[in-house]
């Protein structure tokens, strides 16, 4: 019995039902191709430390100053957790504390603004995210956001306009990133853009943190006053937040945190956090990163191949996004069809979608997942195709379809 198995039966002994539905989940995620681009696959070790017996522990402040008493070997995981975080992204200082991405952005909009402040931010329709402004979002709500988007021809973000945008409207921060842009950000130019207009420079890296400390995407850190991030994605790592900055923005920064935003952090994560940092310092984690690229470019390239249109007409990273118009499918009923035939995708706006936000006219898909279960960009050939057949022949194909999945499935399982 495998690590796995021995903990839903740990569990089945008390709650049978959520046994039973984590045994599901296991079996779903063992024979479907996982393709949404946030997704990955955890090693053992960080699934490990996310159970261990430090999920007993509160320990509300930072190592060496708690709220509590017996915090030292919690102090000592954390502790390690931001050294690890520091020196694999060359930062200055780390707070490996946020539950989230979205925690993230809040606190370190928190940290440096005022409500009401004015803020540029790529919009939701442009490949943004929610916390980057969107009106339904706290961001949105709290702070004067004004949405910059991509050229409507190419999908690119365009420079140029971005900085005669900032030099007009003086904000006082400019956040890049995005949660559905296929291409290299030039953050270099983003950052010099915001400071040569005494704007201050905040990169959100969640989907691309990992291809950073490999050095498939250039670095945010050198360039940006805060860098915030997820730990999954591309990362590989567990649920949750990370914010890097200057060491000028430190003390903001943890305070923002805690007690400005939340309480207790969650040791058992942050313990996940810090297995997945050593992980990522491996050589075999920018191997791994390398791999990423060459099967997104490659799955990329079948797709347009099958006559697919690609927003930006391709990919630089993990994703590729997918405008589904010219077949006449929408980004849910396309996604629902991959889903009755074990691919999991997303649904995605893309550039002048006139789709609302819950149905939309694309389809975003990464690589991170299915890379880390060893498929190749052969495999890829195979999921350009079988994405077709999902697309242009669905309820002639689909029992085929299920079945060339099941095979690429069974030759790359995972938690064996």
């Amino acid at each position: 019995m495998n690590y796995l198995d021995e903990s839903i039966s740990l569990v089945a002994e008390t709650d049978p039902e959520v046994a039973h539905s984590i045994q599901l989940e296991l079996n779903r995620q063992r024979s479907n191709i996982e393709l949404i681009a946030s997704e990955n696959i955890v090693s053992p070790a960080v699934l490990a430390a996310m159970g261990s017996v430090l999920t007993n522990k509160y320990a509300e402040g930072y190592p060496g100053n708690r709220y509590y008493g017996g915090c030292d070997f919690v102090d000592e995981i954390e502790t390690l957790a931001i050294e690890r975080a520091k020196k694999l992204f060359g930062a200055e200082h780390a707070n490996v504390q946020p539950h989230s991405g979205a925690q993230a952005n809040l606190a370190a909009y928190q940290a440096v603004l005022s409500p009401g402040d004015k803020v540029f931010g790529l919009s939701l329709a442009a490949g943004g995210h929610l916390t980057h402004g969107a009106p339904a979002n706290a961001s949105g709500k709290l702070y004067d956001f004004t949405q910059y988007g991509t050229d409507p021809d190419t999908g690119l973000i365009d420079y140029d306009l971005l900085a005669e945008r900032v030099t007009d409207e003086k904000p006082k921060l400019v956040v890049a990133g995005a949660s559905a842009y296929p291409r290299i950000i030039d953050f270099e130019r983003i950052g010099r853009i915001a400071h040569d207009n005494g704007a201050l420079f905040m990169v959100d890296m969640a989907h691309i943190a990992g291809l950073v400390a490999s050095g498939d995407h250039p670095s945010p850190v050198p360039y940006a006053d805060i860098v915030t991030t997820t730990t999954h994605k591309t990362l590989r790592g567990p649920r949750g937040g990370m914010i890097l900055c200057r060491s000028e923005f430190s003390k903001k920064i943890d305070h923002a945190i805690f007690p400005g935003s939340q309480g207790g952090p969650l040791e058992h994560v942050i313990a996940g956090k810090a297995v997945c940092f050593r992980e990522a310092l491996a050589p075999e984690f920018k191997e791994y990163q390398h791999r990423i690229v060459r099967n997104s470019k490659a799955l990329a390239e079948s797709l347009l191949e099958k006559g697919f249109r690609l927003v930006t007409g391709g990919t630089d990273n993990h994703m590729s996004l997918i405008d589904l118009r010219p077949l006449g499918v929408t980004g849910i009923e396309m996604q629902h069809r991959l889903d009755s035939v074990r691919i999991t995708a997303n649904k995605n706006a893309v550039p002048n979608d006139s789709q609302k936000a819950s149905v939309t006219s694309g389809l975003r898909v990464g690589t991170p997942a299915v890379t880390t279960r060893g498929f190749n960009e052969d495999d890829m050939c195979e999921i350009a195709e079988l994405i077709y057949l999902t697309a242009s022949r669905y309820y002639e194909k689909k029992d085929e379809i299920i079945e060339r999945v099941k095979v690429l499935c069974d030759a790359h399982p995972i938690y064996g």
